[in-house]
């Protein structure tokens, strides 16, 4: 009729309905999301970390050279068998061994040591923490290249040091115990200014009033760094010596470039298990030991870091039941 106006209604329950579904698709997607912004890193790493990890582990029960990678023999477990009867193999086991404590124990101290200067109230303090990371920022070809001149046998800075206070020139890159200390001195110093900064972080985080009562009862200095910063800094100090030991495990451009070999010497005496996988693999083209060498790297870090998390477990259980 004219006039007359028609309202429309919606059927019963459509609107709860909606609100249902909008709910349940909430829901979901909160339950969902966290795997989905998740799921870009898993993709890459299991595209760039687990699948090279089990590929490698494959090819090395294969007899693989580099120049027919297509052509594959199997040896089961022969590239390792073949592994631990080279003499070169514990040659550069026992050098990534000395050349990593010699390279570690130091470098942890120092830094420790340089932490708790900057700890303490310096003028231009922020400099000084500044330049700590300049060494790291610092090209490993060009830092290592540098030492290298700096301990050249005639003309090297360091031997002309040595003769000024009467001591002979020292072949720093044929005799096996000073051409491991060259290369621990390149990695002292990229890496120390680096670790002193994560000291300091971490003495930072140390409670000052813990200071303030150790002063009241009279500790000295000394007292307060053996007393107070040191027990405050252990996990500091397992996380680097754990990440020291991983990179001493994995040295290779320091000892490559040091003479530019891959045999790390005429005589082998400084070559490392990263520079014997790169010769196997590279040099003499079987890729299959190489494969067999990155896994024993591979497992010898897990060694060595068990055996680090077991002595400061125990450690920590000895001081509980004190």
């Amino acid at each position: 009729m004219k006039g007359r106006t028609v309202t429309l209604t919606a059927p019963a329950g459509t609107a709860p309905a909606r609100r249902r579904r909008a709910s349940a698709a909430r829901r979901a997607w909160r339950t969902v999301s966290p795997y989905a912004y998740l799921a870009p890193f898993f993709t890459l790493f299991a595209a760039f970390g687990l699948f090279p990890l089990l590929y490698t582990a494959f090819v090395s029960l294969y007899r693989v050279e580099l120049q027919t990678p297509g052509e594959m023999e199997w040896r089961g477990l022969g590239n390792y068998a073949a592994l631990f009867t080279d003499e070169f193999f514990w040659i550069s086991l026992r050098n990534t061994f000395t050349i990593g404590v010699v390279s570690t124990v130091p470098q942890l101290v120092m830094a420790l040591g340089l932490a708790h200067l900057l700890n303490y109230k310096l003028r231009g303090r922020t400099f000084f923490r500044t330049a700590m990371l300049l060494p790291y920022a610092t090209s490993v070809a060009a830092a290592t290249l540098v030492f290298a001149q700096l301990f050249g046998r005639d003309f090297g800075l360091v031997n002309y040091a040595l003769g000024l206070v009467g001591i002979d020139p020292v072949d720093w890159q044929t005799n096996t115990v000073a051409s491991q200390i060259a290369v621990s001195t390149i990695v002292i110093w990229r890496w120390t200014g680096y670790n002193a900064l994560i000291y300091l972080a971490g003495m930072q985080s140390i409670p000052s009033e813990l200071y303030e009562a150790a002063e009241m009862d009279g500790a000295s200095r000394w007292r307060q760094f053996f007393h107070v910063t040191l027990p405050g800094l252990r996990p500091t100090i397992v996380f680097t010596a754990v990440v020291s030991t991983i990179g001493a495990t994995q040295l290779f451009g320091e000892p490559l470039l040091f003479e530019g070999s891959v045999s790390g010497g005429i005589s082998h005496q400084y070559q490392t298990l990263g520079l014997y996988m790169y010769e196997q693999g590279w040099g003499f083209f079987h890729l299959g030991r190489a494969a067999a060498i990155a896994w024993v790297m591979f497992l010898l870090i897990l060694v060595l870091v068990g055996v680090n998390a077991l002595i400061v477990r125990r450690r920590s259980l000895k001081e509980a039941g004190r």
